[in-house]
Order: structure tokens, then C-alpha cells, then sequence
């Protein structure tokens, strides 16, 4: 999703580049325009997966601890 959105970004800035300057010049500017702000928009915009993903990230960590303790206790018995 992050890359969609700097593909959009960079698409955007190099119509307006294009638009403004013709083919003249690099399109290094629209790239630096797209990273910095497609960086900007994804701490906004996709805060609701990392939120999602951070909490799958948790509840799989913490059924492998409690996994573990379990074959560590299992053990011990023995």
C-alpha cells in the first residue's frame, strides 16, 4: 500500500512537473517531491494497518510464549 501511494504521488508530481516545464530537465525533483510526501501521507493514512498488524504481531508472540512455558513446565515434570 505504501508503494501505491508513492507510485500515485510520483505520478502526480511528474504530470505537474511535465506540465509545468515540458519534457525539459530530470524528473529527480518530482521524485523527491513523491518520497517526502507519500512518506508524510502514509503516517496518516495507513496508521489503521500498522495498528492491525502490530496487533497480530502481539497475539502471535504471546501464544508462542505461552507455548513454550507450556513445553518448559511439561518438561520439568518430567
Amino acid at each position: 500500500m505504501r508503494l501505491a501511494l508513492f507510485v500515485a504521488c510520483y505520478a502526480a508530481f511528474g504530470g505537474l512537473y511535465f506540465a509545468a516545464f515540458g519534457r525539459t530537465g530530470a524528473l529527480v525533483w518530482p521524485f523527491i517531491a513523491a518520497v517526502v510526501v507519500s512518506s508524510v501521507l502514509s503516517l496518516k493514512l495507513l496508521a489503521p494497518q500498522r495498528e492491525r498488524f502490530a496487533q497480530v504481531v502481539e497475539a502471535r508472540a504471546t501464544r508462542a510464549t505461552t507455548n513454550f512455558e507450556k513445553r518448559r513446565a511439561a518438561e520439568d515434570a518430567d
